[in-house]
């Protein structure tokens, strides 16, 4: 039976796959516009283009060398195999190709999107949301079809009929965390290279042009705006596409392995049931993400409201989850034994399904707490607004208030999460209520691309001198889509967190040690030095950020300067040395943080064992969280009150729109807060888990390598134990 039923897997990612090019065509069948708009939209699809060649053509350098190594690795260990380098170069590939996907559809999407808003919000709408579920279905499709197919491949040729608890099997998914280890490695340099090409050109582009030069956003006169346009693609667009294929497979791979540990001999399946289910899992949600995409429509008489695309997507959401959680009941009751036993804990498949709508619910939560912190009219917001009329330093202090407080609920949300999935299912329970949050990434990613297509859009409208209502409409889907940005970056830190627990665990199992004793000293200094890394790669990331930031101010200064009639619309802007700029600064500064995530835990471990290491990734883990989440919400907040004064607030009594003084205070508020939430904050998800993914890699050497430490280490806990025996019986 089981035999059949993998099949579905890889299956249902082609389905994803479909969808992803029937729609395509859609956006691409859609009027572009007038000459003027698509002379622009090819400027910025010329400049993402040329910016992802470049970016791959290092990166495929990286790929070539890291699979040398994993394959050298994979010959001397006999717990592993060489062709875990294959497996890596094909996850790298996978995830490369998700960004291009999404990066294709994006740069058809914004130009349709602005022509579709001289029609009507809920047209404007269709289109760009359609061009973010393009992404979202090839990212989840690619996933599944990826990881399913893989997995039956290296089953048929090193498992075909061993034991789930065979040395086999765990060869099997040895090699399959190398496929998750590329996607990894590829979505931490394209978030990290994208977020500073990005934030780069935003910061140069609103100091001098809005700040200095008073001049709207997105001016055709400001040479770094087309810049900035491409920067929504190649950092928003294609960084989180590879960002999300990563978590995606890494989550699924995650409660793979522990499914590996855990005894289900009573299912139909031969014991694989607890290992096909997170792959079901996310087969079934791409089905109901695409249920859920015909959700979210707004009606033509809808009027010019920021809640009405708010509410339409969130039925989509909602849909798709509630359909995800129901379909769950029904797949883990037929799939799923009675009773199963990991690591001595014993727990039921009603516990299973208890632990996916914890998983369920704490995404739901982590997105609604995000939206309240980040979104207009609401309380964090609005003091940041108020701070404003005081000046600059006031708005920073406030958003960084902002930033710190936002990280109190969904830490508490994520730790209620962890403690009942745990209850529920042992740490199954918590890996699976990880696939389950994750299950729904498709409508997750549709949701939040589609607000970069409209930030374009909007670019695109202003650049081509459209009607004022035009930009209005472009305006409303921007402002939802900074939104929707930020509960999807909380919702990635929450799956983030639960999948690196996960990932931990197994790294536990398959390194061969008993647990983690902090009360070492070494082990504790481990977990200080893990805490760290999250600060210096954000410190690196903001600094590259600020570096190219300068260089772009100073170009985009000489150029007003020194190119005559450029501010009364007679002289073209140098937009290409702009392009340059950005580009040049996020290749050659994404190479440091990445090094240091990929390098910190093979040193730690290799060097002081898998039981420092272990300590250095709890540290890592917690660090990132925290870091990520205040990151990720103080610039969202500062975002939203920049773009509440475009429309106008009252402070005090009074009213202050754009030029004001109280907006140019949150004009550098929001320049504070763009690396915030572009580059370092939502780089955060993925640091946590390509450290814990690259320490599951190389378990098994470390096995080997300190296998006498290890037995040394452990019978001096047996030996504290019974001296602690004995002392309490003399006590008595």
């Amino acid at each position: 039976m089981d035999k059949l039923l993998i099949y579905v897997i890889p299956a249902m990612g082609i389905v994803g796959l479909l969808y992803t090019f029937v729609k395509f065509a859609w956006v691409s069948k859609q009027d572009a516009g007038n000459e003027r708009m698509k002379e622009i939209s090819t400027y910025i699809a010329e400049g993402a283009m040329a910016f992802l060649q470049a970016e791959y053509k290092i990166l495929a350098y990286f790929v070539v060398i890291g699979a040398i190594l994993l394959g050298v690795m994979g010959y001397s260990n006999e717990n592993s195999h060489w062709s875990i380098a294959l497996a890596f170069v094909l996850g790298a590939f996978f995830s490369a190709l998700a960004g291009f996907i999404g990066m294709k559809v994006a740069t058809k999407a914004n130009v349709r999107t602005a022509q579709a808003a001289r029609t009507s919000l809920s047209k404007a709408l269709l289109v760009s949301f359609t061009g973010g579920s393009v992404m979202g279905m090839g990212v989840a499709g690619l996933a599944v079809l990826g990881l399913g197919g893989l997995f039956i491949i290296l089953k048929m040729v090193f498992a075909p009929e061993a034991a789930v608890d065979s040395v086999e099997m765990q060869r099997t998914l040895e090699i399959l965390t190398g496929f998750s280890l590329g996607a990894e490695s590829i979505a931490l340099f394209a978030r990290v290279g994208g977020g500073i090409y990005t934030k780069a050109a935003d910061v140069g582009a609103d100091l001098v042009g809005k700040v200095e030069a008073g001049i709207p956003e997105d001016d055709p006169r400001n040479p770094a705006t087309i810049a900035d346009n491409v920067g929504d693609n190649v950092g928003d667009v294609a960084g989180m596409g590879a960002d999300l294929f990563g978590s995606y497979v890494a989550t699924v791979l995650a409660t793979m392995v522990l499914g590996r540990e855990t005894s289900a001999i009573t299912d139909h399946f031969g014991g694989m049931s607890p290992i096909l289910l997170p792959m079901l899992i996310a087969s079934m949600g791409i089905l109901f993400s695409i249920i859920g995409t015909f959700f979210v429509r707004i009606s033509e008489n809808a009027g010019l409201s920021t809640d009405a695309v708010q509410k339409a997507l969130n039925m989509g959401n909602w849909g798709s989850i509630v359909l995800t959680a129901i379909a769950s009941y029904f797949l883990v009751n037929w799939l799923m034994p009675d009773t199963m036993i990991l690591r001595g804990h014993e727990f039921t498949k009603m516990g299973i399904f208890g632990a996916i709508m914890v998983g369920l619910a704490v995404g739901t939560l982590m997105s609604i707490i995000t939206e309240y912190y980040t979104a207009m009219g609401k309380r964090p917001v609005m003091s940041i607004i108020r701070q404003s009329a005081t000046g600059h330093a006031t708005n920073i202090i406030g958003g960084l208030a902002v930033g710190m407080e936002s990280t109190l609920l969904p830490i508490l949300v994520l730790a209620a999460g962890i403690y009942g999935s745990y209850a529920c299912a042992g740490l199954y329970g918590v890996a699976i209520a990880a696939a389950g949050m994750m299950a729904t990434t498709a409508m997750q990613l549709a949701i939040d691309a589609f607000g970069p297509i409209a930030d374009n859009a909007g670019g695109i409208a202003e650049m081509s001198e459209l009607p004022a209502d035009v930009r209005e409409k472009t305006d409303i889907l921007d402002a939802v889509g900074n939104t929707t940005a930020a509960s999807g970056k909380g919702f990635a830190i929450a799956s983030a967190a639960l999948t690196a627990l996960a990932l931990f665990a197994a790294f536990v199992g398959i390194a061969g040690i008993d647990g983690i004793d902090i009360y070492r000293a070494d082990v504790l200094a481990g977990l200080f030095v893990g805490g760290m890394i999250p600060f210096i790669f954000s410190s690196l990331a903001i600094r590259a950020v600020g570096e190219a930031a300068m260089a772009m101010v100073e170009e985009v200064r000489r150029q007003f300067r020194t190119i005559p009639g450029i501010m009364e619309g007679t002289g073209k802007p140098e937009y290409d040395k702009c392009v340059a700029i950005s580009t040049q600064a996020s290749l050659r500064k994404m190479m440091m943080p990445g090094a240091i995530a990929l390098l910190s835990p093979i040193i730690i471990g290799f060097i002081f064992g898998p039981e420092v290491l272990g300590g250095f990734l709890a540290g890592a883990t917690v660090s990132g969280v925290l870091m990520g989440m205040f990151q990720n919400n103080a610039g969202g907040a500062w975002d939203n009150a920049k773009k509440s004064f475009e429309k106008g607030v009252e402070i005090n009594g009074e009213m202050f729109y754009k030029k004001s003084e109280p907006h140019k205070a949150s004009v550098t508020g929001d320049t504070v807060g763009d690396p915030f939430k572009d580059t370092s904050g939502p780089s955060m998800n993925i640091l946590i888990k390509l450290m814990s993914i690259v320490s599951l890699v190389i378990a098994p050497t470390l096995a080997v390598i300190h296998h006498d430490k290890i037995e040394a280490n452990r019978k001096a806990q047996i030996e504290t134990l019974q001296k602690l025996s004995a002392s309490k019986e003399i006590t008595k």
